[in-house]
């Protein structure tokens, strides 16, 4: 949620800014000005009628004393009393009107993040060359069906489209990614949390993604009682709900936690050929890296998180680049974003692996996630997050960029302890 005070003063740098993501809000912006200086001038004559009120009631005992009647002043504190009620009901309508619309408002991009959509994200760099092949490539639908890795058709008949389960060296390489990854992130001083699947409303909010984005999950309805919840989307959504509502010790910061979960996603992507096979679905899994820090330490942790998500890369021996993300193509709650994106060589395209955000203090407002600083005052925490990593579209690129021309595919180097062979063949 952004600063009704940075909005108050410096309205027209925030229309431009949201402008960047190829949004016109400016209509937005200004209604919420109406509002708040109806909800403030309102407060401005509460505040009087309440001193009137307080001065009215002083009067009365000092009347009472001298043997006077204080009727009539007993029922103007009534009536002052009525429209103060009255006044502050009105209130409460104009600050949940206030709010409703400030929740429409996206993060403001940074001000080195480029405007305009996804045609706009500019390469950062690359590591390792693009696979060539001396023989006839195949792609990893024809790899994984062909050694037993991956059952699409089963998938799809049990789940429907958009769903595929994994067998044999195909479970054993999907294990090994995870655990991998969650080696390497408890050995960088992560915390490792396994959270629930199913959360409440409130955790949408505060990540950002309800209530514009509500219909983009799973729901669960309980038929015996009116709780509702979602299947999370991210574990980023429970993530930073952890200290919400809470004032975390500056000494504790920043806190570092990665968390292993299945990702269910309502939109599974078209059926074009470059999404067949596990490149997007309804269900995958992914480890994901989440960040609290102080509001002048979270361009620090966002380098980290960058490289972090790129050493697994890295060291898996991927060919992959860094792109930049461009205002259009960041998701409502970040302020910046670089995506981490594998060649995948039979659709001769890059497809993301991992993206690292920083939401600066976008979802700490909305959770009320705050620490004392160094002047003793409260601040909003910054919040990051970056996949680390989501496995569906890692397996196509290993089993495609480790290929060999017998069909068989050689194990990366750091999972063959995990998977226990170098190489899977038929």
């Amino acid at each position: 949620m952004i600063d009704i005070k940075y909005l108050r003063e410096k309205p027209e740098e925030i229309k431009a800014r949201i402008r960047k993501r190829e949004m016109d809000l400016d209509s937005v912006v200004d209604e919420i000005l109406t509002v708040d200086a109806q909800k403030r001038e309102q407060m401005g004559k509460i505040e009087t009628m309440k001193a009137e009120k307080n001065a009215a009631s002083k009067q009365i005992p000092q009347i009472k004393k001298a043997g006077g009647d204080a009727s009539e002043m007993m029922a103007k504190l009534k009536e002052i009393g009525v429209l103060i009620a009255d006044g502050e009901a009105v209130i409460k309508e104009l600050d949940d009107k206030q709010t409703e619309l400030l929740l429409s408002l996206p993060n403001l991009p940074d001000e080195d993040v480029c405007a305009g959509g996804k045609e706009q994200n500019e390469p950062v760099r690359y590591f390792g060359e693009k696979p060539q092949f001396a023989f006839q490539m195949k792609n990893h639908v024809e790899l994984c069906e062909g050694l037993g890795m991956i059952d699409y058709q089963r998938g799809a008949k049990i789940a429907g489209a958009g769903s595929w389960l994994y067998r044999g060296w195909g479970s054993r390489l999907e294990w090994a990614l995870l655990n991998f990854f969650i080696d390497e992130h408890i050995k960088d001083g992560f915390e490792f949390i396994l959270p629930p699947h199913m959360l409440g409303y409130q955790c949408g909010y505060v990540a950002g993604q309800f209530p514009k984005f509500r219909d983009e999950v799973y729901w669960i309805q309980n038929p015996t009682s009116n709780d509702e919840k979602f299947m999370l989307p991210t574990a980023e959504t429970a993530l930073v709900n952890l200290h919400r509502d809470e004032i975390i010790p500056t000494e504790e910061l920043p806190k570092k936690y990665i968390a292993y979960t299945p990702c269910y996603r309502r939109e599974a992507g078209s059926y074009r050929s470059e999404e067949r096979g596990m490149i997007r679905g309804h269900q995958f899994n992914k480890v994901e890296m989440v960040q609290y820090t102080e509001d002048d330490k979270s361009d620090i942790a966002f380098k980290e998180l960058v490289e972090k998500a790129e050493r697994l890369v890295q060291e898996l021996g991927l060919h992959y680049r860094l792109s930049k993300l461009a205002a259009g193509d960041c998701s409502f709650s970040m302020a910046r974003t670089y995506d981490i994106e594998v060649w995948i060589p039979s659709m001769e395209i890059y497809k993301e692996v991992s993206s690292a955000s920083n939401a600066r203090d976008y979802q700490a407002r909305r959770g009320n996630v705050r620490y004392r600083g160094e002047d003793k005052k409260l601040h909003f925490a910054h919040t990051l997050n970056a996949s680390g990593l989501a496995t569906s579209r890692v397996i196509p690129a290993i089993v495609e960029q480790y290929q060999n021309e017998d069909g068989s595919v050689t194990v990366p180097e750091v999972l063959r302890k995990y998977v226990g062979i170098d190489v899977i063949k038929k």
